[in-house]
């Protein structure tokens, strides 16, 4: 049976693979653990497997991992939906937020951060695919969120990210992630602070890699399938 530092050590190979593949520098792309709905016990066995970078999904269950392993080492990145009601939570605990998509959050959690943690690292979610069911602005509503959010005191705009629409035709996962790094490359002439595309999970990798994704988020891969139910 193959363990979850196997499985890590696998996923890191898979990058590098594809990296060279596409003629990306050697570790161009940063590995998101998604651990979310995960045990202390699984993440733990990642840490000691050398993994920093984790993704959490859930307000509550992510900052309640975030205080039980209260290692500054640690890179805590949100990766799901944000209420109104949660930011204060949000900004307190975790180092990214991966999904504005309204000014609105972005200023609750600028003025919600606290100073002596420095600015929160903020990427916006784009619904590069246009599917109804998932969040995120519109590739025309990027440059015009991008500007308000730049102007945020507590916030440091990083980049953009997405989440691939679930297709077997590669030519269509291709297309959309194609266009996100355009938005990317145009989005980083603007502002000096733009490094980020998370883009990218365990079955459309390569793509995302050969499309200039700077950040993957891969889960079950790594900690297996989940069998529990998400917490809401």
């Amino acid at each position: 049976m193959t363990t979850i530092t196997d499985r890590l050590h696998s996923a890191i190979n898979n990058i590098k693979t594809c990296e060279k593949k596409c003629l990306r520098n050697s570790q161009s792309v940063q590995l998101i653990a998604v651990s979310k709905t995960k045990p202390n016990d699984d993440i733990a066995q990642a840490i000691d497997a050398g993994q920093r970078h984790f993704g959490e999904n859930y307000v509550q269950e992510g900052i309640e991992k975030v205080a039980f392993f209260n290692d500054p080492q640690l890179v805590w990145h949100f990766i799901g939906p944000i209420q109104s009601n949660k930011t204060k939570l949000v900004a307190a605990s975790f180092d990214w937020v991966h999904t504005i998509d309204r000014l609105k959050i972005a200023q609750r959690l600028s003025n919600q951060r606290p100073r002596e943690q420095g600015k929160l690292n903020v990427c916006l979610q784009v619904n590069i695919s246009g599917e109804q069911n998932k969040s995120g602005i519109k590739a025309d509503e990027v440059m015009s969120l991008a500007q308000e959010v730049a102007k945020l005191d507590n916030l440091t705009l990083r980049g953009l990210m997405t989440i691939g629409q679930k297709s077997d035709d590669v030519t269509v996962i291709s297309k959309q992630f194609s266009q996100m790094n355009q938005l990317f490359e145009t989005l980083k002439k603007e502002f000096a602070t733009v490094d980020t595309l998370s883009m990218g999970m365990s079955g459309d990798l390569q793509c995302a890699i050969e499309n200039g994704a700077t950040m993957v988020r891969i889960g079950r891969a790594i900690f297996g399938q989940r069998t529990d139910i998400d917490p809401k």
